[in-house]
């Protein structure tokens, strides 16, 4: 029996195996064409927003509804103190190497407190600017431009948030203000600093360094569906060659082999 049955159980196991791979470049291929649509509407978006001049930021009463497709990248001015005790420091990669966002709440005149991505620190700045470190005090009222961006939530790749041990490694104000009981917070936060412009370091600290914010997207994603849509191909030339063995072996009168 185990003799009659093997061949066929073999061929079934092929077919099954095409079949599947088949399915699988396809999903790839679907799932890149999407992803390259998300990411041809987020460079026009970028594009068309990130150059323009600042504009008020909108009232806290309209913060709950606003979406990335609405805001995100959008130059913003908000004004108020900073809330230094509540500095969360997020883990960052950028152009300078690893560090930390130095995420700090902004309170405005009306009480709503604003989160700001004041910039980048290195990892030997990140005691300075934990809230209990030794820096100046920097509680005059001031203004901020920068860009809008949307929250982060949950994590980074495969490392998750964990607000009790104060590891953050994605920008999700939301978590953050519950963590810190910050009531009548941004669900969102800006990114200090603004496209193209110019760097004082005389009239600023080095540290926090802003306006690093990425706004030019790679986009290699029709090379990736070419290429699963070219495995699918060759999977199922695979399936017909396989499928003319089969045959000729059928009119041979042996059973192909798997």
């Amino acid at each position: 029996m185990h003799a009659a049955g093997s061949p066929a159980l073999r061929r079934a196991a092929v077919w099954a195996l095409l079949a599947t791979l088949f399915v699988v470049f396809l999903s790839l291929a679907a799932w890149q064409v999407q992803r390259r649509s998300w990411k041809l509407a987020l460079i026009e978006r970028v594009e068309q927003r990130a150059h323009g001049q600042p504009q008020p930021l909108s009232l806290p009463a309209s913060w709950p509804n606003l979406t990335a497709a609405q805001a995100e990248y959008q130059p913003v001015a908000v004004s108020g103190t900073w809330l230094p005790q509540h500095t969360i420091l997020s883990q960052a990669v950028t152009e300078l190497g690893a560090g930390f966002w130095v995420m700090t709440p902004l309170q405005q005149a009306d009480g709503s407190r604003v989160w700001i991505n004041r910039g980048f620190v290195p990892e030997d700045q990140r005691a300075t600017w934990l809230p209990s470190g030794a820096r100046p005090a920097d509680n005059a009222p001031l203004q901020v431009q920068g860009l809008w961006r949307a929250n982060e939530p949950d994590g980074g790749f495969l490392r998750h948030n964990d607000p009790a041990a104060g590891r953050w490694y994605s920008r999700d104000v939301v978590a953050m203000a519950q963590a810190q009981k910050l009531a009548k917070a941004s669900p969102f936060f800006i990114d200090a600093g603004l496209p193209g412009a110019p760097r004082d370091a005389a009239k600023s600290p080095a540290w926090p360094r802003p306006g690093l914010t990425v706004i030019r997207f790679h986009n290699s994603h029709l090379v990736y569906v070419l290429t699963w849509l070219a495995l699918a191909a060759l999977t199922a030339v695979a399936a017909v060659l396989v499928r003319r063995h089969e045959k000729a072996a059928h009119l041979a009168g042996t059973d192909a082999p798997g």
